[in-house]
């Protein structure tokens, strides 16, 4: 690794962790300094570019929706001005329903396109993989029986998450790449890499 390459990854490293610390510490002029004004975000509650994305999230706050994140280690694969990052992450989403405190805890793979204009690097894209949820009581032995046939309804990879989500009035999207549906993650795999001029990783 080059001193150049060393310096890039380290900078999307910060980038990629900024953004998402902005977002937990309500930070939302550093957070949309991170993304370029063409660049495009696809999550569950949310698909539009990144600068609205920041809105919505604020939106989203003030509704009372404070979701904080767990972040694993940023893995970057560079090919010169262009970038992949990933890291794998928890959501965890405090929610009060029936008058039992829970968390609603998301485990996902985040996926970033990054790209350098003008010497400085800013994000392209933000997405997810998801892997599963579950809701854990904040006070150890309270229980909650939710709503099965609702529940049913939606996909086993993001299902609590979409079921939270409804109760605040969104509407989550079915199509995302989950890993109960193989097929999704290798397209968004093969979608990031490829806009980034690398092979998937095998």
């Amino acid at each position: 690794m080059s001193p150049e390459e060393a310096t890039d990854i380290t900078a999307i490293s910060q980038l990629v962790v900024r953004e998402r610390e902005s977002r937990d510490m309500c930070m939302w002029n550093r957070m949309a300094d991170c993304f370029f004004e063409d660049s495009h975000v696809e999550i569950s509650w949310f698909q539009g570019n990144g600068k609205d994305f920041v809105t919505a999230s604020k939106g989203m706050y003030d509704r009372g929706m404070r979701a904080k994140h767990r972040l694993g280690p940023v893995l970057v694969t560079l090919n010169g001005n262009r970038a992949v990052a990933t890291l794998g992450g928890i959501i965890d989403i405090p929610e009060t329903i029936e008058g039992i405190e829970l968390t609603l805890s998301a485990h996902c793979l985040m996926l970033y396109k990054v790209e350098k204009r003008e010497g400085e690097w800013g994000l392209m894209s933000f997405g997810a993989i998801y892997r599963r949820d579950e809701f854990t009581p904040v006070i150890p032995g309270e229980t909650l029986t939710l709503p099965k046939e609702q529940l049913a309804q939606y996909r086993p990879s993001y299902r609590n998450l979409c079921y939270s989500l409804s109760l605040t009035g969104y509407e989550p999207a079915d199509d995302l790449p989950g890993e109960d549906r193989p097929e999704t993650v290798t397209a968004v795999l093969e979608e990031v890499f490829g806009w980034a001029g690398l092979p998937v990783p095998d």
